[in-house]
């Protein structure tokens, strides 16, 4: 049985979710990028590539918000975002799990889509990869960083499935 939620967010208007989610996910780059250029806390290619996912699932979001009108194609743009965002769990996870473990993280999979992707060299300033996944994970009140994008991916996550599953229009 699939849960199903049965109207809006008690005190937010219907369409807002996607708005909201998109505004939480430049939040987040916006937030790494003063503590990469601001404090020097240089990021890894796990850091940059969910920092690609926070802005795709951003640009959906925000394509989400602007057809709320269109129940479907609405839908269709908040299950999109929804799907980013699992897959940036997803990320944040492995970066905690598995890169911060290893002393070198060239070379991944994230550096594989980010350079594939010509970004790095696109805009270094937010896409280049400076720092080893153990060194960027640096706890922030007493909480690594991958963990803070988990629990951040997953609050998009839920407010995205809300908008994508509701019975109203997203």
């Amino acid at each position: 049985m699939i849960l199903q939620p049965k109207g809006d967010v008690p005190g937010v208007p219907p369409g807002l979710l996607p708005l909201a989610a998109a505004l939480l996910a430049i939040g987040g780059v916006l937030l790494a990028l003063y503590l990469q250029h601001g404090k020097g806390l240089y990021p890894c290619s796990w850091c940059v590539l969910q920092r690609l996912q926070y802005l795709v699932l951003a640009a959906l979001a925000l394509v989400a918000w602007m057809l709320r009108g269109r129940d479907g194609a609405s839908r269709l743009f908040s299950g999109l975002a929804l799907l980013m965002a699992l897959a940036g769990v997803a990320a944040a996870m492995y970066q905690q799990l598995v890169a911060t473990e290893d002393l070198s993280c060239a070379l991944s999979l994230a550096d594989r889509i980010i350079t594939g992707l010509h970004l790095d060299a696109l805009a270094p300033w937010m896409f280049q990869a400076t720092a080893m996944c153990h060194e960027a994970n640096l706890p922030m009140l007493g909480i690594p960083f991958a963990i803070w994008s988990v629990m951040l991916f997953s609050l998009l996550g839920l407010l995205l499935a809300w908008a994508t599953f509701s019975r109203r229009s997203a």
